[in-house]
């Protein structure tokens, strides 16, 4: 975009580590690194390079939420980000601690440093990851920092609360790393990657598929002695005995956690996944952990597979302070100071998708905003970027928010496969891409729409399979997405917000509702939509189905609102939430 580019980080060497789960992507998550890479930015590139191992989830179910999950090499991945930063001829790093933000008149001018240094700028955007106010906690162990052998943001954690933020504490964590020939891969199910081998980074963009070689990774599960040991020692965790304040993530609960809210299950998988092609370090996701260390290895030991495994470093809970999403506007800039911008976890998100996708929104609209440009703000209909933003800021959250397809109510025309069809023009318009990836990206989309008509005249198109493939899934959801439409429509045409809510209405078994959605609901019971509307973290898509739920009941029970006795039947015949989704989505 042509602004100058200040980045002050604790520790270059370890900028772009990935030192949670060395992947990137997911159910959803996926959809984000799309968007990242049609908006110019680079975490999909990154990923590529770097790929040892690669899988599209829900590949049974439909293109709307088929999900690219890449394993990194975690230095490698590093490498490719310090890389580019480094290299960019705009881009200045500082390695260094920032002690507050320099506040004139309620804008922000800079930063000073903890030694004393300051930096003057048009805007400021602070993303301080899990280190503000970082505290790490294994067993009764509790010290101050932001991940394993980093420093917390102690002094800036302060400033906020001084000036006016009201910061929350929340909480993630990590397994801890096993040796990788220790492990017994005979007595786990070997995960191979999927052939084509997925990727991230358009056909016929720089950065494709990297030349490192392919790992497998393994399945195996924790069993009743697992469970038995961690339920013996449940007291001297810090997620139990009180130490620990700050909320967890729902979606992806420490190993504690499952053995006590799913007490039933006798076994949770546990995927073992190689931090890189030299590394000797394993990362067994699913058994995240801030138990002691004579626990850890102790129910380790009882995981099949893992009879010998020796722990190179412990797992840890991080407590960590967010602020309150809901005091910044859709730019992410600070509703009270000027030119102050958030991204990623100190806006209360969990993962690195979310937090990249708010980073480079946060970086267009700071350097817009410098330059005297228009903002960018992507609507929910545009961008899972676009339904992320608006959560965060209209709702805020109360734990670490991540991101589902459920969460859009557009979802299906905001796929995977068609992020550059609906981002590509507005990245060059803002200035994130240059005329000739435009170019080269409307030539893409000109096949695929002649491929699309060709598809639509019977007529068989000679083209790449990716091209197929993004013309056959724009054919397969064009009834749907106008289905949507019509149900958007009426929802506001009928006055949905005042429509009443069966008291009996089973939320918990409602098809489109997340389980978060459900539980809020389930626990308020609101009596009509417009309640619903106002219980926190309840998305435009949960009230959608709700409406569209509720009034299925009401015309089935025959209560029809007044409103409705004056319509006739719906054309296409019935507007419950399941009609608009194809059950395969």
């Amino acid at each position: 975009m042509g602004a100058e580019v200040v980045v002050v980080t604790a520790n270059v060497a370890t900028t772009g580590q990935t030192p949670c789960n060395p992947s990137v992507g997911g159910v959803a998550k996926a959809h984000l690194v799309a968007e990242i890479e049609a908006l110019g930015g680079m975490m999909g590139r990154a990923a590529d390079a770097s790929a040892i191992h690669g899988r599209t989830l829900n590949s049974s179910k439909g293109p709307a939420v088929w999900s690219t999950r890449l394993q990194v090499d975690k230095a490698r991945y590093g490498a490719f980000a310090r890389e580019r930063l480094h290299d960019h001829a705009r881009v200045t790093v500082v390695e260094g601690l920032v002690r507050s933000v320099s506040v004139e008149r309620d804008r922000a001018t800079g930063v000073e440093l903890v030694d004393g240094r300051t930096l003057d700028a048009a805007a400021v955007i602070v993303t301080t990851g899990t280190f503000l106010g970082g505290v790490l906690h294994t067993g009764p162990q509790r010290r101050p920092g932001g991940r394993a052998g980093e420093p917390p943001a102690a002094a800036l954690s302060q400033q906020l609360k001084q000036l006016g933020f009201e910061l929350h504490r929340l909480k993630t964590g990590t397994p801890p790393r096993l040796l990788r020939g220790s492990i017994d891969y005979r007595r786990c199910e070997p995960q191979g990657s999927d052939e084509p081998f997925p990727r991230f980074t358009t056909p016929g963009e720089a950065c494709g598929r990297g030349d490192l070689p392919r790992v497998e990774c393994h399945l195996t599960a924790t069993t009743p002695a697992t469970h038995e040991i961690i339920e013996s020692r449940l007291a001297e965790s810090p997620m139990y005995s009180g130490q620990i304040q700050g909320r967890g993530p729902r979606y992806c609960p420490s190993i504690e956690d499952k053995v006590v809210r799913f007490a039933g299950r006798s076994g949770h998988h546990v995927f073992l996944e190689p931090e890189g092609v030299d590394s000797e370090l394993v990362y067994p996701n699913g058994i995240s952990t801030s138990l002691a260390i004579d626990v850890q290895q102790a129910f380790v030991r009882t995981i099949p597979g893992l009879e010998r495994a020796e722990i190179r470093a412990p797992g840890y809970a991080v407590e960590y302070d967010a602020v309150d999403a809901r005091d910044l506007d859709h730019t992410l800039q600070s509703k009270a100071f000027g030119g102050l911008y958030f991204a990623g976890q100190i806006n209360g998100t969990s993962g690195y998708e979310e937090a990249g996708a708010q980073g480079l929104l946060a970086g267009a609209n700071a350097a817009s905003a410098a330059m005297g440009r228009p903002a960018l703000v992507l609507p929910r209909d545009v961008a899972y970027a676009g339904v992320l933003v608006d959560d965060l800021v209209t709702q805020g959250c109360d734990e670490p928010y991540r991101m589902f397809t459920s969460r859009a109510e557009f979802r299906l025309s905001l796929r995977q496969d068609n992020a550059e069809e609906r981002l590509v023009d507005v990245a060059f318009r803002t200035g994130l891409i240059d005329e000739a990836r435009h170019e080269r990206a409307r030539q893409r989309l000109d096949a695929v729409d002649r491929c699309w008509e060709d598809l639509q005249a019977g007529r068989e198109p000679a083209v790449e399979p990716w091209i197929r493939q993004r013309a056959e899934a724009r054919r397969r959801y064009a009834g749907y997405i106008d289905r949507q439409a019509r149900e958007v429509e009426r929802i506001r045409s009928d006055g949905g917000q005042d429509l009443p809510i069966p008291a009996d209405l089973d939320y918990l078994g409602m098809a489109g509702l997340t389980r978060e959605a459900a539980e809020r609901l389930s626990r308020v019971r609101p009596t009509s939509t417009a309640q619903a509307a106002r219980i926190p973290g309840m998305t435009p898509a949960a009230l959608m189905c709700v409406w569209a739920q509720a009034r299925l009941e009401l015309r089935r029970r025959g209560e029809a609102w007044p409103r409705e006795s004056a319509r006739s039947s719906d054309p296409g015949g019935g507007s419950s939430s399941r009609s608009a989704v194809p059950a395969s989505d």
